[in-house]
């Protein structure tokens, strides 16, 4: 058993969730049902505590400069209340990590790494750092993180906000941060997400989080609110076409292989770590006329895809399987895969090796699910 536990530990404990560890945290999987937990978000609410994940501070006059050179994204151009997502990549273009960072003040930001990675990625940030006139804090062991995600997540916190703050969160846009007061504590609210729903992920101290997470409870009953797992947290991010670190990204893989080439800027001004090597990528192709490309499969049967599964043209191995399971909010298995470009087009159809019988799948345009708004 993993030896991290979340400030949340106990509210997960009475409500009856089925742990599991993920990046050396125990995390609930589910409560009761990951399925009612999955629709749950798609139709009302649903409460994650996503306290696993890294928090690492960025502060001083030359902290956008800095970032700009040790990640992939142009992070001097964001406004001040902003995020954006980018990646920190090795020097040969490799993922270490897919991060969001927010924008709190012209020399102060916040950069949320994934939970296995958050040390490893405060680690490079703190070795990058050499040169610039910047302070790197890794606070991830006293913050949690508390999500609100679903079509109702909006009226949830309005019953918690002050009315005098109610534009504060009804104003604040996708990929935007805000502080604001939530059942007395002063914090700080983003509209971001993993779910392919609107919804916010609330930062907090520790010592305040298990309050915050029954005041939300209980501002969400009559909205459907319920706590929600890493299994259906799973689910909801496939059907939005979401990347998993270990799953779709990794040391190995590069953006333009996994489709995100629009989130690296080779031409901003200054260098940056595997600028190079991507700039050298891109130019080879590699993920958009030659190697393999990351696209998503729609099954034409029941049985669903898994992780490392074999994708194989007319017989011949072609690609792997990174995430697949059957679909809740559409009714058929979905999956992504990196496959042969040469085989990569939507509409593409390919087989999928189920334990030693080939099914069908096609090749279909990401996301499989999109809200509508």
């Amino acid at each position: 058993m993993s030896e991290n536990y979340t400030a949340l530990y106990e509210q997960h404990k009475k409500a009856g969730a089925s742990f599991t560890d993920f990046g050396g945290w125990q995390m609930p999987l589910k409560y009761e049902s990951e399925l009612a937990e999955h629709h749950a978000v798609r139709n009302a609410a649903g409460l994650f505590d996503l306290s696993h994940m890294g928090e690492v501070w960025v502060a001083g006059p030359e902290a956008a400069a800095f970032l700009d050179y040790a990640l992939a994204g142009k992070l001097s151009a964001v406004a001040v209340g902003k995020a954006k997502y980018s990646l920190i990549c090795n020097a040969d273009g490799g993922i270490i990590d897919d991060l969001i960072t927010y924008r709190r003040a012209d020399d102060k930001f916040l950069v949320v790494p994934n939970a296995g990675n958050a040390k490893v990625v405060a680690a490079a940030l703190k070795e990058r750092a050499s040169g610039f006139d910047v302070l790197v804090e890794d606070a991830s062991a006293e913050t949690s993180l508390i999500a609100v995600q679903g079509p109702n997540a909006e009226a949830i916190l309005l019953k918690l906000v002050p009315a005098e703050q109610h534009a504060l969160v009804t104003e604040l846009k996708y990929y935007a941060a805000v502080e604001v007061t939530i059942a007395g504590d002063e914090l700080l609210l983003a509209r971001t997400g993993y779910t392919g729903e609107d919804g916010f992920e609330i930062y907090i101290p520790n010592v305040d989080a298990a309050g915050l997470w029954e005041s939300l409870l209980a501002a969400g009953e009559g909205h459907g609110l319920i706590p929600a797992g890493l299994a259906a947290r799973d689910s909801l991010r496939l059907e939005a076409g979401m990347p998993l670190y270990g799953n779709e990204l990794s040391r190995h893989v590069n953006a333009y292989a996994a489709g995100l080439g629009p989130v690296v800027s080779l031409a901003k001004e200054s260098d940056f770590v595997g600028k190079e090597a991507l700039a050298a990528i891109k130019a080879a192709g590699v993920g958009s006329t030659i190697g393999q490309k990351l696209v998503g499969l729609k099954g034409t049967g029941r049985r669903a895809a898994r992780a490392h599964y074999s994708v194989l043209k007319d017989g011949s191995l072609i690609g792997e399987v990174t995430s697949g399971q059957p679909s809740p909010t559409l009714g058929y298995p979905v999956a992504l895969a990196y496959v042969d470009v040469e085989h990569s087009a939507v509409g593409t159809v390919v087989d999928v090796d189920l334990r030693g019988k080939a099914e069908p799948f096609e090749v279909v345009a990401l996301p499989f699910y999109k809200r509508q708004k």
